[in-house]
């Protein structure tokens, strides 16, 4: 894997993280195949509820990259969804200290819970909280770990769907690689107006041989010593952008400086962190439109005399970027069009993890455990979950 062999993986303690990072197109299919064989039972769950109330607040939530789930997903079901659904990301970690904020007694809710142990505290205080102010509360229970507090504590109420993802999903490595890509992808195909399982064929294939030929391309970008890091995109790629910094933040223990931004964003300021060791990455989007900005940012950045680097992701590329960019890598190499910059977003984002699992291990550290003094952790710790009174 990644032109590597398994022993020199073990020996960088990288082989978990490489695998669940490879293994991402067999998950993908397996998780398609799940969404179209339990469609009946999910569209009953969710659809008894919409029918039941005239307006029902869905709530995407998860702590750090759970987190970023619910963000990268939010305004791609906002555009589907209309009429009596309203979807909102909010991180549990913002739920659990501000529950009166987004808890609303009379206003019907479900709580989508993204969580790959389903132990971290957070989630758990989110949903009791949940409970404990909302008359109509639901949940929708996404989860890699049956084990889980979360999975238990809900197996026989009647207002929860618990939705399980692929086994292979539940990443042992620190870092969360194929356990946010499965997880989203369940979301989508329980809540999206558009999903249809044949669409994702070509982005199973495509993520096959992107996977195949990333290691090459990323040596290439790792003879360029960056130690800053900056991810662009609009819409739901900003979302996603906010998930590759963390992952290049985590994996390099913090050693590489990695922050996100919108491509309009990026001039308000956040412009000022270039220097000559920076590498500037843009998820160039799909839709015509939003992608005019994107480019304008990019003839922006290439015009830029410190030194930096630029590396565009496209779906397909062109004469224009191949003459600003200084890597670019074309995500689909097949002759079927992407339907939408979701699907984009899964093929970004293993490239993302790729790029941060290489660094890592180029700067010596250890992927599967970037962070041995336990600084952080698999799963969070010393958080105190103080009682709320609802009065």
């Amino acid at each position: 894997m990644f032109n590597l062999t398994a022993q020199k993986l073990t020996e960088m303690k990288a082989f978990n993280t490489a695998t669940e990072i490879h293994q991402q197109p067999e998950v993908w299919k397996e998780t398609v195949e799940s969404l179209k064989k339990d469609s009946g039972r999910n569209k009953e769950f969710i659809n008894g509820i919409l029918h039941k109330h005239d307006m029902v607040k869905v709530i995407l939530t998860g702590a750090g990259t759970s987190a970023f789930a619910g963000d990268t997903l939010a305004p791609v079901l906002k555009k589907q969804n209309a009429g009596n659904v309203q979807f909102e990301s909010i991180a549990t970690t913002d739920i659990v200290s501000n529950p009166e904020d987004y808890f609303k007694k009379e206003t019907p809710t479900i709580l989508v819970s993204f969580a790959r142990s389903g132990n971290s505290p957070e989630s758990v205080a989110a949903v009791e909280l949940g409970e404990q102010i909302v008359d109509d509360f639901y949940q929708v229970i996404i989860t890699c770990n049956k084990d889980g507090l979360l999975a238990k504590n809900s197996t026989e109420d009647k207002n929860s769907l618990i939705i399980l993802t692929p086994e292979k999903a539940h990443d042992q490595a620190m870092a969360m690689t194929s356990s946010f890509t499965s997880m989203i992808l369940s979301a989508y195909g329980v809540f999206s107006s558009a999903f249809k399982d044949s669409d994702f064929h070509a982005v199973i294939e495509n993520g096959e041989r992107l996977l195949d030929s990333a290691a090459v391309q990323i040596d290439k970008i790792l003879e360029f010593d960056f130690n800053r890091i900056i991810y662009l995109g609009s819409g739901p790629l900003k979302e996603l952008s906010h998930e590759a910094a963390l992952k290049m933040l985590e994996l390099t223990a913090g050693q590489v400086v990695a922050v996100h931004e919108s491509s309009l964003g990026f001039r308000h300021g956040p412009k000022s962190i270039l220097d000559d060791q920076s590498v500037v990455v843009l998820f160039m989007s799909q839709n015509e439109y939003t992608r005019k900005y994107d480019m304008d940012i990019l003839r922006e950045i290439a015009s830029d005399e410190s030194g930096l680097k630029v590396l565009v992701l496209t779906e397909k590329t062109d004469s224009e970027i191949e003459k600003l960019a200084d890597w670019v890598i074309q995500v689909n190499t097949g002759s079927e069009k992407m339907e939408s910059d979701f699907e984009l977003a899964l093929l970004y984002v293993v490239f993302a993890q790729t790029l941060a699992m290489k660094k890592s291990m180029h700067l010596g550290i250890t992927p599967d455990n970037p962070s041995p003094t336990g600084r952080i952790n698999r799963v969070v710790q010393g958080v105190t979950i103080y009682g709320y009174d609802k009065e």
